[in-house]
């Protein structure tokens, strides 16, 4: 069997930083090219970057939010690029602001089919949310590492909540090692 660690995908990186200052955004909606501000919609103005492709969403407050990159380095990038674009519009940006890393969601495959009755069983309710007429994912919640695991039928997974990629690969580890203890896994 394949290592289904090798199967891991970054689908997403969330990473908050802030600039410290409040912002008049409409001036800068008008200022930015590519901003899209509604406040009527959402309360921050949206800002894309294409290369690498993410979505900063900017606050009045300063804080801004980078979604939709694939790496914890495309969000660094991405920000570095907001970062300038601000300061072409003389607003005053720190050298290096913090950015800290909210969330990494991954997928990845066990390469088989799962029985999410007999894991959702297996594995005890403590940890677990299974409700297929809710949604056909079994919900399982890791407490090392602290992420939530998504189980597909297909042996598909979605890992959410960690901070750093190593932690899709130890959650990954963790789910192969319960559901082979317990005889799920081919």
């Amino acid at each position: 069997m394949a290592d289904p660690k090798d199967t891991i995908t970054i689908e997403n990186v969330v990473a908050s930083t802030g600039i410290g200052q409040e912002l008049d955004l409409q001036s800068v909606a008008m200022d930015l090219e590519g901003a899209d501000y509604d406040p009527e919609q959402f309360p921050g103005l949206v800002y894309r970057t294409t290369d690498p492709k993410s979505a900063a969403l900017i606050f009045r407050s300063g804080k801004i939010v980078c979604t939709g990159a694939n790496s914890t380095d495309a969000v660094h990038e991405s920000l570095d690029i907001v970062f300038e674009k601000l300061r072409a519009l003389q607003i005053p940006v720190d050298d290096a602001p913090e950015i800290t890393v909210q969330n990494i969601v991954t997928s990845a495959d066990l390469g088989e089919s799962l029985n999410l009755n007999a894991i959702a069983i297996g594995l005890g309710l403590e940890h677990i949310e299974y409700e297929p007429e809710q949604f056909p994912g079994l919900v399982y919640r890791l407490d090392e590492p602290d992420v939530v695991a998504l189980l597909f039928g297909s042996g598909k997974l979605v890992i959410t909540g960690g901070t750093d990629p190593v932690d899709a690969a130890d959650a990954v580890d963790v789910i192969v090692e319960e559901l082979d203890g317990l005889g799920l896994l081919g």
